[in-house]
């Protein structure tokens, strides 16, 4: 099933502009701030699933993981510097039905990550103002609307922002882990180490979804390509500085709260985990609550964050033809893609709430981590497929930068990215959700069978991959 394309005029991508600005600073907060959110909710679930053991263990196998991920993305993203970032490596790589699946599978990580964060933050804010479980919900709205606002008023107010607010919360996390030195006690609160009796192995694996949760996100960065001044130089230095600094705040935030009262199976369920870490700290008293209301800086830098990478996910998506082409459209003023910023924050939101009024709704979070983390190792089997395609078939390619793990690291991220797909429809906690993304998915796939490649644009992805595989329709 070949694709085949449309014919548009010199106005169409003048109307579906982006502003140039980014740095390699901009980035490494950029790709921090995505992620940082996962330090203050949502890894905690899985203490539930196999204990503090099981989650060490899976902690160092997704570092593995997102390390071969992370020297392959910085290699591609600076040969082919576009805004569709992984859809553009694929589509080189492999034709027009990867590169829009692999662009579908990030969409779909993309809009239900912000979904999953939006309710810590909900939660946190609920702790601290004392607000009801059912005022929740609003507190998500509020927070759409006031990040979608930041995203659309422009690119540079994005990328202020991410650094503002990701100095802010690794700033908090700092607090946290010096204050929390002094108590702790692994032995005492971490136990049992594999609560469920399953033995090691079984509750790393069950668990790796959880800690994928600590650096979901920093693939990101290549979206931010048309947008960076020198995306040669800076995104992979962007990227790696990124990875190094994740590493080191998930292994000491990770231990730190399991390791001080109230302990791994008291956190193990919660919205807001450092909330009871500072209560540990300082007290029940207004120190913690600041704190508290400061930790919700995590979660609102990788919030802010995703949604700019939703927007220019979508954008790119839609430029080239793949989804529908008026979300493209960039504002007149601004350059920035609103109706696509407009339409993820909506769909995102409108899950949630979906979720949430479902018999799985006090689990919301959860049920929403397992759902974007399945679009997420979609994404990454595709995006190694495409390393390793790319340096077999198109050796010729210019690469600024060449990733020293070569084939070897992207082979690796790629087993354990589909060992962690596999774990995501084993526990039946959470996979009616998976099971309902699979779905989202599968019909996603047909749209683009049935209608979208017939009416493909030639977008600079489009051109470029092109120009690399030959003429023809790809």
């Amino acid at each position: 099933m070949k694709a085949s394309y449309t014919t548009v005029d010199t106005d169409y991508l003048e109307r579906r502009r982006l502003r140039p600005h980014a740095r390699a600073l901009h980035l490494c907060a950029m790709g921090v701030g995505a992620v940082i959110s996962g330090d203050f909710f949502g890894w905690n679930y899985g203490l539930a699933a196999g204990g503090f053991g099981g989650l060490l263990i899976s902690l160092m196998v997704m570092t593995a993981m997102y390390t071969g991920l992370c020297f392959s993305i910085a290699e591609m993203s600076p040969a082919l510097p576009h805004a569709g970032g992984a859809y553009s490596f694929a589509r080189t790589a492999m034709g027009p039905w990867a590169g829009y699946l692999t662009g579908l599978a990030e969409n779909m990580e993309y809009i239900l990550t912000p979904a999953v964060i939006v309710i810590g933050i909900g939660g946190y804010l609920s702790a601290v103002f004392g607000t009801s479980h059912a005022w929740e919900p609003l507190w998500w709205l509020l927070c759409y609307t006031v990040f979608v606002g930041l995203n659309v008023w422009g690119v540079e107010m994005s990328f202020h922002v991410s650094i503002v607010v990701t100095l802010v919360a690794l700033a908090v996390l700092a607090v946290f882990w010096t204050g929390a030195m002094p108590h702790l006690d692994v032995a005492r609160w971490a136990r049992p180490y594999f609560p469920t009796g399953v033995g090691k192995a079984r509750s790393a694996l069950v668990q790796l979804p959880f800690a994928l949760w600590l650096y979901l996100g920093i693939e990101q960065l290549p979206l931010a390509a048309e947008e960076s001044h020198d995306p040669q130089r800076d995104m992979p230095r962007g990227i790696l500085y990124g990875l190094f600094t994740l590493i080191v705040v998930s292994f000491l935030t990770v231990v730190l709260s399991v390791g001080i009262a109230p302990g791994a199976a008291r956190i193990a369920t919660s919205s807001e985990p450092l909330f009871f870490g500072f209560q540990t700290i300082f007290g029940p008293g207004l120190r913690t609550r600041v704190f508290a209301l400061l930790a919700c800086s995590g979660l609102v830098a990788s919030f802010h964050t995703i949604i700019f990478a939703y927007g220019r996910q979508i954008y790119s998506l839609s430029r080239a033809g793949y989804f529908p082409t008026w979300l493209s459209v960039t504002h007149g003023v601004r350059q920035t893609p609103h109706r696509a910023l407009l339409v993820g924050s909506a769909l995102g939101y409108a899950v949630a709430l979906t979720i949430r009024l479902t018999p799985q709704g006090s689990r919301v979070g959860a049920v929403l981590l397992n759902m974007a983390v399945l679009g997420a190792v979609l994404a990454y089997v595709f995006q190694m497929a495409s390393l390793i395609v790319l340096r077999v078939r198109f050796a010729t390619i210019h690469r600024p930068y060449v990733s020293p793990l070569g084939i070897g690291g992207a082979a690796v991220a790629a087993v354990i990215a589909i060992i962690t797909l596999v774990m995501l429809f084993q526990n039946p906690d959470y996979n009616k959700g998976v099971i309902g993304a699979a779905v989202w998915f599968l019909l996603g796939a047909g749209y683009y069978a049935v209608h979208s490649r017939h009416r493909l644009v030639l977008a600079p992805e489009e051109q470029a991959a092109m120009g690399h595989r030959g003429k023809g329709s790809g």
